[in-house]
């Protein structure tokens, strides 16, 4: 992938931005702007206001397409609170001379947020003072910062892994607010399911791979499946063994060989596979060929 990543700065207002090739900008600066970043003017009845002279990290959602929230939003925040917004509706600032502004602008699908979730956590600002927002909150402005002043191609991968913390806290946002939703999954969680998915068949698929394919790191990637319960490694050999168990009774002895079904779905060893199938069912790839072709237990089941 080419990046497009640019870093500009000025010396009248030391704003400094910078720009992924797919689509992540990040904005900083010591001196308020007229106004956050955005696609129209600012919406008068979302006011912002702040406490003190302080960093202020902002979320600006872009490309959402909702018609601007009626209702009346005048939030005050503190220095380290991080607050969503939509780009086209943007909040209106109350905030003093000069102060310390970063500001992620990221397209709203890479988040998976529909305009109802934005419309809630711009209501609900991440304070510094909680748990969450201690931890991502001096994370996050040192993740704008280092993106602003290194090569392109770091810049590109610190700018996702800004995202990939960004889908998190908007998520804990949501789930905060809706107590019962505690089983949903962050969007890159479910985006990396879905390449899974498609590339089961690759026998070169790795956790290497798969953080690579999403520009983060391999670390993360691990503790979003342990988030789960599993291991990426555990994970993938599961739905492949699935598939392999659907497929030998699919195609019967007399379509595919065990090992054709194997390779199909990235086992490059036949006696490997038989091992693994085995400790997962407690029969041979043959046996449970056999007695699911008679009709017996788990014939044409998972």
């Amino acid at each position: 992938m080419t990046s497009t990543s640019t870093s500009t700065s000025t010396s009248t207002t030391d704003t400094k931005a910078f720009r992924t090739s797919l689509g992540v900008e990040i904005v900083t600066g010591r001196e308020a702007p007229a106004r956050l970043p955005g696609q129209s003017r600012p919406h008068p009845a979302h006011r912002l206001t702040a406490e003190s002279v302080g960093e202020y990290l902002f979320v600006g959602l872009r490309g959402r397409g909702g018609p601007p929230d009626p209702e009346p939003a005048r939030l005050r925040l503190a220095p380290g609170d991080v607050c969503f917004y939509d780009t086209g509706s943007t909040p209106t600032l109350d905030f003093p001379v000069r102060f310390t502004a970063t500001v992620f602008l990221v397209p709203g699908d890479l988040l998976g947020l529909s305009d109802l979730d934005v419309r809630r956590i711009a209501r609900r600002p991440v304070a510094r003072a909680s748990r969450l927002g201690n931890q991502l909150s001096p994370l996050l402005s040192d993740l704008a910062r280092t993106a602003a002043q290194a090569r392109p191609a770091v810049g590109e991968m610190l700018a996702w892994n800004a995202v990939n913390l960004l889908s998190t806290l908007a998520i804990e946002q949501l789930e905060a607010e809706a107590p019962g939703a505690g089983s949903a999954q962050p969007p890159v969680l479910k985006r990396i399911l879905e390449y899974v998915e498609l590339h089961l068949p690759d026998p070169d698929l790795s956790p290497e791979v798969i953080a690579r394919a999403h520009h983060i790191s391999v670390r993360y990637l691990h503790k979003l499946f342990k988030d789960e319960g599993a291991t990426v490694g555990r994970w993938i050999l599961r739905r492949r063994l699935e598939e392999c168990r659907r497929d030998l009774v699919r195609y019967g002895s007399g379509h595919r060989t065990i090992a054709a079904v194997a390779r199909c779905w990235g086992f490059l060893s036949a006696p490997h596979f038989s091992r693994v199938f085995r400790a997962a069912y407690g029969m041979s790839p043959r046996e449970w060929r056999e007695t699911a072709g008679r009709g017996g237990p788990g014939s044409g089941r998972d």
